[in-house]
């Protein structure tokens, strides 16, 4: 395996280059929801749920994770499988590993990488993604897929690059694993009353849905919020701007895949417009 993966591997300037050049320049919220909520990638979401029905569904039964979750995931990642990214993934690991800014991380990644190449589930040739190793429809890193992969399809590989089924799987499992509670929603856009206190706004603060609500907060569009005496939320500004978003326990299950607030909205929000017409 480490023969047939690491022959012939050199350095990636290009790989360094964009490490080096995180993080992105700043995008205010309406550019990057403009950028991965676009009204193509919507009705694409929305073709692409009815083409899939059955598998979501299934999907739906065994994970708890509702199908629009899973088919946001998917084009926010990969435009649906669109653009992977075309990065030798070894190659870039193996350079990343050797830069020193990261290495013990891209090392451990490394290693992963090779482990899914020894047991069968692609080959070196085929495992391409990101320049930083993130594979697949739904660009899991390489400790991801050993931790979450599934084989849905039975084959006896766990193929995320070709096989629908099983990157939708693995999306599923992901988030059931991670802490994904079935029938609950990420949050929603709500408005606030003139002196709220902005104190209250942030992860790090936590009430129920009826507790804001006592506090003035209501939907966007006015009316009351359901009542959830039981759900804990918080409510986030996302740039400091002027929206708000009341966000419940799976919004932090959306974190855990990407850490970025801007990525667990606009998650959200897709999943939103692709379930309705």
């Amino acid at each position: 395996t480490i023969d047939s993966a690491l022959s012939g591997v050199v350095p990636i300037p290009r790989v360094v280059e964009l490490d080096r050049r995180q993080p992105e320049v700043t995008r205010t919220f309406a550019e990057y929801l403009a950028m991965t909520v676009s009204r193509q990638r919507i009705e694409r979401g929305r073709q692409l749920m009815e083409e899939h029905g059955s598998l979501l569904d299934d999907l739906q039964l065994r994970y708890g994770v509702a199908p629009q979750y899973l088919v946001s995931l998917w084009g926010i990642e990969t435009n649906y499988g669109g653009y992977t990214g075309g990065y030798p993934v070894i190659g870039a690991l193996a350079t990343l590993a050797y830069d020193g800014r990261r290495s013990a991380f891209f090392r451990r990644e490394l290693l992963n990488a090779l482990r899914i190449i020894d047991q069968g589930h692609i080959d070196a040739g085929g495992m391409t993604g990101s320049w930083a190793g993130a594979m697949g429809q739904v660009q899991f890193m390489p400790s991801s897929f050993l931790n979450f992969a599934v084989d849905y399809s039975g084959d006896g590989r766990m193929d995320i690059w070709n096989n629908t089924g099983d990157a939708m799987a693995s999306a599923a499992n992901y988030l059931r694993r991670s802490g994904w509670t079935p029938g609950l929603r990420w949050g929603r856009e709500i408005r606030l009353p003139g002196g709220f206190d902005r104190s209250l706004v942030g992860l790090d603060k936590k009430m129920s849905i009826n507790e804001w609500a006592d506090l003035g907060a209501r939907q966007a569009d006015g009316s009351p919020l359901p009542s959830g005496a039981g759900i804990s939320a918080s409510i986030v500004q996302p740039d400091g701007g002027g929206r708000f978003f009341i966000v419940y326990e799976n919004f932090r299950v959306l974190l855990r895949w990407n850490r970025s607030v801007y990525f667990g909205l606009a998650v959200g929000m897709l999943a939103d417009a692709v379930a309705t017409r």
